[in-house]
């Protein structure tokens, strides 16, 4: 069965298309491991067809991934184009060190509204196979930091997902690349993986028990404690006295 968040990835671009926003969208995807490692990528025309843009529109796309070095393309019987998932880059510290504390802030103020929202609509409109998928992501067995921070990721993109809104999903899509490596970074810890892991479970069965009201609420908690893991990162970054 493919993941709704997966089928959002492929779904045409709601604005006119252009290269840049093709390559946005499929580079946030392969970043957040909605496409993983070694996933065969659709042809250049079938690609165009999903997304709704010119062929040559999809081909620049794949050249831009290519150059960034999330894409590579096999010639022969089996070729095409498969992606190569990023390593953990290890710029995190620095980007971290270039947000101010209002900078996470405003960006936890967002996403919290976002996903709190998305798992209401969740419990509202999720069947019964996505009440399934949610359990099967929300248990994580990446025991890595990197594998449990896109695992974590792939969580909230499924609750999008289970509310049946590309839009939502797209949003969420969206905001887990701009600042998703960092938003989980409590996921560096053993502890902060299990206990990640029983805030999934306990949100999947406010979905599963049609409670959007609870949903929401343990979305914007689980949210709001890894927003105070990142300002707690951030301000051990400071020089003493220095409040952001």
């Amino acid at each position: 069965m493919r993941r709704a968040a997966h089928e959002a990835v492929f779904a045409p671009l709601t604005q006119p298309g252009r290269a840049e926003a093709v390559t946005r969208r499929l580079r946030d995807a392969i970043v957040l491991g909605v496409l993983g490692d070694g996933e065969q990528l659709p042809s250049e025309a079938e690609l165009a067809e999903s997304l709704g843009v010119a062929p040559v529109t999809a081909r620049e796309s794949l050249q831009a991934l290519r150059d960034l070095g999330l894409v590579t393309t096999r010639r022969g019987r089996r070729g095409g184009s498969f992606v190569t998932a990023p390593a953990d880059s290890s710029l995190l510290r620095i980007r971290l060190a270039e947000l101010s504390l209002v900078d996470i802030r405003d960006f936890g103020d967002l996403y919290r509204a976002i996903a709190g929202a998305s798992a209401a609509y969740a419990a509202d409109r999720a069947a019964g196979d996505d009440i399934e998928r949610l359990r099967a992501v929300g248990v994580r067995r990446a025991v890595d930091p990197g594998g449990s921070r896109r695992a974590e990721a792939q969580f909230h993109l499924e609750v999008a997902a289970a509310g049946q809104s590309a839009r939502m999903t797209q949003e969420e899509l969206r905001l887990q690349a701009e600042f998703g490596p960092l938003l989980w970074l409590a996921m560096a810890t053993g502890a902060g993986r299990r206990r990640s892991e029983a805030e999934h479970t306990a949100i999947v069965d406010a979905i599963a028990a049609g409670d959007p009201v609870l949903a929401r609420g343990l979305t914007e908690d689980h949210v709001g404690r890894a927003i105070d893991a990142v300002i707690h990162r951030r301000l051990g970054m400071q020089p003493p006295g220095v409040a952001g």
